[in-house]
């Protein structure tokens, strides 16, 4: 059995044991749903016979859905449980991190039109990031007038996804935002 202010500090979410019974009125609970260590549906039950068999069995009684009617407690370790949580959440962030980010690509040509050299340099560097696994962000900015004349963009984008065909597929369609015309490409599934 652990005391209160160890629990606290570990998670201010999760009550266990006395915490269920004690705390605002409105929080307080008579009946809970009770699993056991193993899984198993014990019933519903008076949250001080739910305790009671916690403790018998050397282990915590864990309000783990407390919206639920009547809230759910499982009974195990603490400490197991917790840990368990805790891995899981990482397991989500790594998962996360491993779709990879959003890579940025900026085109801003000083005329309104990019060389082909330089549009062949951007796409090498595309590719290279959506073989990586990014996503990456095209932003071609029009400076000074060039935002006059909008489709010099567009073909510019145009031309960098018919030389991506193969690998990238467009998420994003492109959009002027300011003075800006932004689109976004993924790695093309399967490739």
């Amino acid at each position: 059995m652990r005391f209160e202010t160890e629990v606290a500090d570990i998670n201010k979410d999760l009550r266990i044991n006395e915490q269920i019974l004690r705390g605002p009125r409105e929080t307080r609970v008579r009946d809970v749903r009770v699993i056991d260590e193993n899984g198993q549906a014990l019933g519903i039950m008076n949250v001080r016979d739910a305790l009671a068999l916690a403790q018998e069995k050397g282990l915590d009684l864990i309000e783990v859905a407390p919206m639920a009617q009547p809230p759910v407690c499982r009974i195990g370790d603490y400490g197991r449980i917790k840990y368990e949580q805790t891995k899981r959440e990482r397991e989500q962030q790594r998962k996360q991190r491993q779709q990879g980010e959003v890579k940025d690509v900026r085109i801003d040509p000083r005329s309104g039109m990019i060389s082909d050299h330089d549009l062949q340099i951007k796409v090498k560097n595309i590719a290279r990031f959506l073989q990586e696994g990014n996503k990456v962000k095209v932003t071609f900015r029009f400076i000074g007038r060039g935002i006059t004349r909008p489709e010099l963009g567009k073909q510019t984008m145009e031309r960098i996804v018919q030389q991506l065909a193969d690998c990238a597929q467009v998420e994003r369609p492109p959009v002027l935002e300011g003075k800006q015309l932004i689109m976004v490409l993924s790695p093309k599934t399967g490739a």
